[in-house]
């Protein structure tokens, strides 16, 4: 018995006349975020990142070379908002990690692009991020994370997000 079976017998007894089967699913996913965060907060620290610069970094490296993006295009990936984007951006800028220059597409608009400096540290990170995943899945073998991946994507699309290019 887990944290969330114990919640979903109280309500059962309290409430015995509503469904409260739901709980099972979100609040294990809410148990579960908490864990993730935390988890990923202290592999980032030791990169001396945080998870919100991180994704911006990650988000240009997975880019295609020269590694750029505009603000718009770095909101969309991350899925952030601009006043976000701009702060996390004066962050990284400040620290040599991404540069701020013209766009040559658009004259009124800017690009970030991902620095050497930026691209060393990212590609440092990675490794220890995706070990971080791995060792918090490590309960489900390749079937089991296929699965649950496949079971996600179903309920996030029925909710509308979708990858729009």
């Amino acid at each position: 018995m887990d944290h969330v079976d114990h919640v979903l017998a109280q309500w059962s007894r309290q409430r015995p006349d509503l469904d409260v089967s739901p709980m099972a699913v979100i609040g294990r996913l809410a148990r579960l975020n908490r864990a993730i965060l935390a988890e990923q907060q202290r592999t980032f620290a030791s990169h001396d990142l945080d998870r919100p610069s991180f994704d911006v970094l990650a988000t240009l490296r997975r880019s295609d070379p020269p590694h750029r993006l505009t603000p718009t295009q770095l909101m969309r990936a991350a899925m952030i908002t601009s006043g976000a984007v701009t702060q996390r951006l004066d962050r990284l800028e400040a620290r040599g990690l991404v540069t701020r220059g013209p766009n040559a597409a658009d004259g009124r608009g800017v690009v970030v692009e991902l620095t050497d400096r930026g691209r060393e540290l990212v590609d440092r990170a990675l490794p220890d991020h995706l070990a971080t995943e791995q060792r918090l899945l490590h309960a489900l073998d390749e079937d089991g994370r296929a699965e649950l991946a496949g079971i996600l994507r179903t309920v996030l699309e029925s909710l509308g997000d979708r990858w729009e290019s």
